[in-house]
């Protein structure tokens, strides 16, 4: 048998059709006679180009197919040195002189569409989804489990058609077994409703799996379950049924090891919610900064038990309506511990807090989703849903604070309630073959109700809030924020010609919210003291209406589609401080531009702008004291009007899959004509915050760039960003400008063979530069990182990782490194339902990892702890 270092032969030439024009996307199969050589396969360029890689020596049938065109075959006889042939392909007369073929081209190309038949590149011993997606060529798997084909990232999941679970790539990529995999196929430009495909502009890739046939009607999945040193353990059951008529999917996880099955991304990700209200223009809520996100956010632990559920359902009611809905609910424990070193830019005399803080963290959430689809004919579409969401948590933080200013403990516990409920409908109607509309109306409940209190023996904030002398200083918080919001958005699509199209919009989106705050002090005999009479205390209702008005027009103009188009709003916005009311209007024109040129199929710039305007949140605009933290107070400004910026971003990428090779780089700008800035009066580590609407202009820009080539069985990749900006500071009564600079550049090598062991290698470098009151400070960090995955004798798959990173603060002379390693041999006989697994995490037994950020005042070091080494025993039973 050949093995992978086996010197290889090209043949190579063009495919053309009776006219000698080039054919793209015609399939060329080199089939060995010897069933210990693998088949070779090629797919020509748009020039009509392809070539094959053969091993010298043995006898093949090069059998070339091109939809509509007759089928060509050739012998090719043993060749020992590069060779050259070309192909004629006449156009197909008759259905009967169709020659079927026995063999399916593993990669098939149609339009926007690419095929794998996934049985072409796996061996067998592939475990879940992910492991399949990493041997398939132009798609690449992160360790976080991001998925990318051809520069360009996965962010819809389907299977047979219909979306699994949420739609993200997590759930997908960690749980469904390899095996019940047919083929996977990736859906550029994708939409929901068919009959808008080619009118709205998407930037969906989707990932469609369709199973193999003895799975399309059959229960599958399996259940793992393992224990280890220090009392740990898992339990991870997953149990899958489809059938044309209905599907059935549950993942669990049950685990101490510091696993979190749902993060941020997969938050952010989720169909309608909170996400949809982060994109809308004037949005009045910011997804990232919630309570709940923050535990999201959350990666590095010293201890975590977590336990999780999901279930999807789908059910065809009749041929023309579809019910489907989801409930994932999360029950953790953690705790969290985090030290940091503070630099505070203050204007005359910077100086330096330690701080240690340790959490212990509680939450329950609860997310659901409810789908009704009918479509009654091709021309018509009608989607119902409805998400909801409830969330408990429960956060208790022990502070240690030191500094030149301030000595000081803290305790502090923080209750958090959530409630969230979106009610959604989408029709889409094509009228005629000139005309189609689509209305879109939705309505959304959010209510938050966090209660805080802090503890201390020290007097804290003084001169802020009016504390009375104590022997313990207790204060409460009580914030209770409600929102109500509605949509409606009605579109015509009106197809002029093939090449000209004009898009009308009418719509409006409302907002209703009401912020209330309390903060009192609880004294030693149980009475209370308000701070209401120091200018805390808030009871705001915020109104905000946004009518607007759209046109675009979408022309082509040779290989480059253009779309201009022009909104016009009318914002109106009421506020209301206890007996104060205001009320407050104005219009504003915000152009927009896109252009997608399509040098060729695989090659393409994009280029969009933007002219964007943001109204600020119920919580910026309430005008009265809040307490933010122990020693930050914060004062909104029911003033605020809006801000104004400009955006700008190219995409230039292209792909081939005949020569391994991607690439795409990414350019944005911002700039900021207005924009909300923080004023800050500092006084040693205690803070008063305010909001203002700032005239100085700001900007920034990033670059992200990646390429990667395949060479046989190898891989390479560089990936490189840099992000440059300006901004101002508003401290202590004065302005001063600063500047924020990042650069990172990271190479890898990876290896693709089918016996030997797989190498992963990558290693990366960021620089981060901050300059602000005239102090420059800058961070290095370096990654290296490598990982070996070996399956050998036919039953067993050995893996093992490592990760060094070295962090260097150079102003400040701190140098540290981390390094982390994790192995694992798993065995599974060929044909047996049962695998057994060891592993061991955090072999090193590493205590915590470094890092730093920056805000407009601060600059901060953090030692974040993270869990203690563990050996896991498993055992996996497959259904």
């Amino acid at each position: 048998m050949a093995t992978a270092y086996t010197q290889q032969i090209t043949l190579s030439g063009t495919v053309k059709d009776s006219l000698q024009m080039p054919l793209e996307y015609a399939n060329i199969l080199a089939v060995p006679d010897s069933t210990s050589t693998k088949v070779n396969f090629s797919i020509t360029d748009n020039s009509g180009f392809y070539r094959l890689n053969l091993t010298p020596g043995v006898r093949y049938t090069i059998t070339v197919s091109h939809l509509g065109h007759e089928t060509q075959y050739a012998k090719v006889f043993s060749i020992t040195e590069n060779n050259k042939k070309n192909f004629i392909m006449p156009i197909q007369t008759s259905q009967l002189d169709q020659v079927d073929i026995a063999y399916t081209p593993p990669i098939s190309i149609k339009s926007d569409t690419i095929s794998y038949r996934t049985d072409s590149f796996v061996t067998g011993e592939e475990r879940k989804l992910r492991d399949v997606l990493k041997k398939l060529p132009g798609i690449e798997v992160d360790r976080d489990g991001k998925v990318t084909a051809n520069g360009k990232p996965v962010s819809k999941v389907l299977v047979e058609n219909k979306t699994f679970f949420t739609g993200g790539t997590k759930l997908a990529i960690n749980n469904l077994p390899a095996d019940a995999i047919d083929r996977i196929e990736l859906l550029d430009n994708y939409t929901d409703v068919a009959m808008l495909k080619n009118l709205q502009n998407s930037e969906i890739l989707a990932m469609n799996i369709k199973l193999k046939e003895n799975k399309k009607q059959f229960w599958f999945g399996d259940l793992e379950a393992g224990g280890g040193v220090k009392d740990r353990y898992v339990v991870h059951p997953t149990l899958f049924y489809y059938s044309p008529e209905s599907t059935f999917n549950f993942i669990g996880d049950v685990n101490n090891t510091g696993h979190k099955s749902f993060t941020f991304r997969d938050y952010v990700d989720f169909e309608g919610g909170y996400s949809k209200l982060n994109k809308q223009s004037g949005s009045y809520y910011t997804l990232s900064n919630d309570d709940f996100s923050t535990y999201l956010k959350n990666e590095d632990y010293k201890a975590h038990t977590n336990q999780f559920g999901a279930l999807n359902v789908r059910r065809a009611l009749t041929p023309l309506t579809d019910l489907s809905a989801y409930v994932i609910v999360n029950n953790a424990t953690s705790e969290n511990q985090r030290n940091t070193t503070n630099t505070y830019l203050n204007n005359d005399t910077p100086f330096v807090e330690d701080r240690i803080t340790i959490s212990q963290l509680q939450t329950f959430f609860t997310i659901g989703k409810i789908t009704l689809d009918y479509d009654p004919s091709a021309n018509e579409d009608l989607a119902l849903s409805t998400v909801f969401k409830i969330a408990n948590s429960t956060n208790t933080d022990y502070i240690n604070t030191n500094s030149t200013y301030d000595n000081n403990t803290i305790n502090t516990e923080s209750n958090l309630k959530q409630l969230f409920l979106n009610l959604d409908l989408r029709y889409t109607r094509k009228f005629s073959k000139n005309h189609t509309a689509t209305l879109e109306m939705d309505y959304n409940f959010s209510y938050d109700k966090p209660l805080t209190e802090w503890r201390t023996d020290e007097d804290i904030l003084e001169g802020l809030i009016p504390l009375e002398t104590d022997t313990v200083y207790t204060i409460l918080q009580t914030k209770k924020l409600n929102i109500h919001a509605a949509n409606a958005v009605v579109k015509d699509y009106w197809v002029l010609n093939e090449k000209n199209h004009v898009y009308t919009t009418l719509g409006t989106q409302l907002a209703f919210s009401n912020l209330y705050t309390n903060n009192t002090q609880l004294l030693s005999n149980g009475m209370l003291n308000n701070f209401d009479s120091a200018g805390f205390g808030n009871d705001f209702t915020y109104q905000f209406i946004d009518n607007f008005i759209g046109m675009e027009y979408k022309f082509q103009l040779g290989i480059a589609t253009l779309k201009p188009g022009i909104f016009y709003h009318f914002y109106f916005w009421n506020t209301q401080q206890y007996d104060l009311a205001t009320t407050r209007n104005t219009n504003l024109l915000l152009p927009q531009f896109n252009a997608e040129i399509k040098f060729s199929n695989g090659n393409a710039l994009d280029v969009d702008y933007n002219l964007n305007a943001q109204f600020q949140t119920v919580e910026q605009l309430a005008s009265r004291y809040v307490l933010s933290s122990f020693n930050s107070v914060f004062k909104g400004n029911e003033q605020l009007e809006h801000d104004l910026y400009h955006r700008i971003s190219f995409r230039l990428s292209k792909y081939s899959t005949l020569k391994g090779l991607n690439y795409s780089i990414r350019a944005a700008y911002n700039k900021k004509e207005k924009q909300f800035k923080h004023v800050t009066q500092l006084d040693g580590i205690e803070s008063v915050n305010t909001i203002i609407l700032f005239d100085r202009p700001e900007d920034s820009w990033n670059i992200f760039g990646n390429i990667s080539k395949r060479i046989n069985r190898l891989r390479f990749k560089l990936t490189g960003y840099a992000n440059y900006s300006n901004f101002y500071q508003l401290l202590n009564s004065e302005i001063n400008k600063n500047t924020s600079k990042t650069v990172m550049v990271k190479t890898g090598l990876s290896t693709h063979f089918k016996t030997w062991p797989n190498l992963e290698l990558e290693y990366s470098k960021n620089i981060s530069l901050y300059k602000a009151i005239g102090l420059n400070t800058t961070y290095n960090t370096d990654v290296l990182s490598a990982a070996v995955e070996y399956d050998f004798l036919n039953a067993f798959i050995f893996k093992i990782d490592y990760e060094l990173e070295i962090f260097e603060h150079k102003d400040q002379a701190v140098y540290n490194t981390f390094d982390n390693a994790n192995a694992s041999l798993f065995y599974q006989r060929e044909n047996s339902s049962w695998g057994f697994e060891i592993g061991a995490h955090n072999m090193f037994n590493t205590t915590f990892r470094q890092g730093n950020s920056f805000s407009n005042y601060l600059i901060s070091d953090s030692k974040t702890y993270i869990m203690p080494r563990m050996l896991l025993f498993k055992v996996q039973y497959k259904l």
